[in-house]
């Protein structure tokens, strides 16, 4: 593992997703499951949100659109709150759903914008 790479993917997790959130998670985390969590920060929070070329409100705004297609949905929830967290608005995730809508069908949209709407309401965005 990449010590360096590892705290600095930690730290964008936890800007993004929420300390609390994550602390959570690596708590939980246990034997079978720590690799991955110490390698999903290091290659997808270090190396990847690491690299400052795409900003984290774009950077979430692209995740919100390819985690919608794939219809992973609980990620899609996660996701959703860490864009908020990265200054998307609900304007911007209502479009985002428009674009999932139109390339991934109207009842993947759906999904999203019940998710979208669930999240927006316990922000207090709604």
């Amino acid at each position: 593992m990449d010590k360096e790479l590892f705290e600095k993917g930690l730290a964008q997790r936890k800007a993004t997703l929420g300390a609390e959130y994550v602390q959570k998670n690596l708590e939980a985390a246990d034997d079978f499951t720590l690799p991955f969590q110490e390698a999903m920060t290091e290659w997808c929070w270090g190396f990847g949100w690491g690299d400052d070329t795409i900003d984290p409100k774009t950077r979430s705004m692209m995740n919100l659109s390819m985690i919608g297609a794939l219809g992973k949905m609980h990620e899609w929830e996660i996701h959703c709150r860490g864009a908020i967290s990265n200054g998307v608005t609900k304007e911007e995730i209502r479009s985002i759903i428009h674009v999932v809508g139109i390339y991934c069908g109207v009842p993947q949209a759906l999904e999203c914008f019940r998710v979208a709407r669930k999240v927006l309401e316990e922000e207090g965005l709604l």
